[in-house]
């Protein structure tokens, strides 16, 4: 069976191990590195990393990853997202899934 893989912010060290998955805990900084170890692992097939730690960085990087790597690579929305930003991941998630533009109106 697959590995989920959370890789957060040190604020939520603990929360994600308590479910059983497997938990890294990145800065900025070395997320690349925690990045390309997780995805080195043959059991890990859902990656969830936190969006906080993507901020300002370049999509580019993700989408790379995502190509090359056969697990599902899915960002953690944050707790002090707006709500139009919300809907702005939502509708790539949804676009990402089916392959089509959906247009939700709340």
């Amino acid at each position: 069976m697959k590995k989920i893989v959370f890789i957060t912010l040190g604020d939520a060290e603990f929360g994600f191990q308590l479910t059983g998955a497997i938990q890294h805990v990145a800065e900025k900084e070395n997320l690349m590195d925690v990045l390309n170890y997780a995805t080195a692992d043959p059991d890990a097939g859902l990656l969830v990393v936190d969006e906080r730690l993507l901020a300002g960085s370049n999509d580019d990087t993700m989408r790379e990853i995502e190509k090359v790597w056969s697990g599902i690579l899915v960002v953690l929305p944050s707790p002090e997202r707006p709500g139009a930003v919300t809907e702005d991941y939502a509708l790539r998630l949804i676009r990402r899934a089916i392959g089509y533009h959906v247009r939700l109106q709340v």
